[in-house]
């Protein structure tokens, strides 16, 4: 897994938030970063490895020791100063989340070393936003696929989405040709993936990629090239108090099951939405993107 690594605080806001004056609220420090969960959730049930950049500071050798204590191959790069991103959670579960990066944006250049027996790379689109990150991951993830690997990438958030561009990221998006991309249902929308259940304006120019929409509660759809599309049923989740993390845990949970099942067959891949549910489940009652649970 390319991407952040950073501290994340969560916020559990009790009641709505009151402007100008002080809400009452349960406050968590945990290690955060998209890519670093999926390696996180992941390293338990297949291994993982963790590719990027931390600050030259405290809170980049405690999170580096947090994901290494886990289970997780780390290599990253140290510059500058660890990022953090605050997350506000209201009481449904949903996210606001501010994020400032710090030196996950700096990484320059993956080397081969850290490369070496990679099978699988697994990006999410935060790492194309930001400088020199961005050109670093196009360039793993094409080394991957040269040396006959499998990539994904995640879609991460419609607002990223919008500030990056629709069109620049299917744009490379079909440069790319991943072998997945994950999104949820907003983010397929907003990419002219998958439309109200189906198949998108935009689906053909990814005519090599599978298209995995998420949809909360609701079921997944799993959009296969050639084979059509099929939901898997989400199991009911008796507590949903902070959805951090879930997208990041369904992404472990299915590419785990898909690399130790070894195939695009349509029966691996319902038993692979199927463990990336079970994955997904085990972080909603826990702030933050919490590895711990379950």
């Amino acid at each position: 897994m390319l991407g952040d690594l950073v501290e994340d605080i969560v916020v559990w806001v009790d009641g709505p938030l009151r402007h100008g004056t002080d809400s009452a609220a349960q406050v968590f420090r945990r290690r955060g970063g998209s890519a670093a969960n999926v390696a996180c959730f992941a390293a338990g049930q297949y291994p993982a490895r963790f590719l990027g950049c931390v600050g030259e500071d405290t809170a980049g050798d405690g999170v580096v020791a947090e994901l290494v204590g886990h289970g997780v191959d780390v290599r990253v790069s140290r510059h500058g100063r660890t990022g953090s991103v605050v997350v506000l959670i209201d009481q449904d579960g949903e996210r606001t989340m501010l994020p400032d990066r710090g030196a996950a944006t700096l990484l320059e250049h993956v080397p081969d070393e850290w490369l070496a027996g990679l099978t699988h790379l697994h990006v999410p689109a935060y790492s194309f936003d930001g400088e020199p990150v961005g050109a670093a991951a196009v360039d793993a993830l094409g080394r991957v696929r040269q040396a006959g690997g499998t990539t994904s990438v995640d879609a991460s958030s419609t607002g990223m989405l919008e500030q990056f561009g629709r069109e620049r990221f299917l744009a490379l998006l079909t440069e790319l040709a991943p072998t997945f991309v994950f999104a949820n249902r907003s983010e397929s929308a907003f990419l002219g993936l998958l439309v109200d259940g189906l198949p998108g304006p935009e689906r053909a120019r990814l005519a090599a990629t599978t298209v995995v929409t998420k949809s909360g509660a609701e079921a997944t759809t799993v959009d296969v090239p050639g084979e059509g599309l099929f939901t898997v049923p989400v199991p009911p989740v008796a507590q949903v108090r902070d959805l951090t993390g879930a997208g990041d845990a369904f992404a472990a949970g299915f590419l785990a099951a898909f690399l130790s099942g070894g195939g695009l067959v349509t029966g691996d891949l319902r038993l692979a939405a199927g463990l990336g549910h079970r994955c997904a489940a085990r972080v909603l009652g826990s702030p933050g993107a919490s590895c711990d649970e379950g």
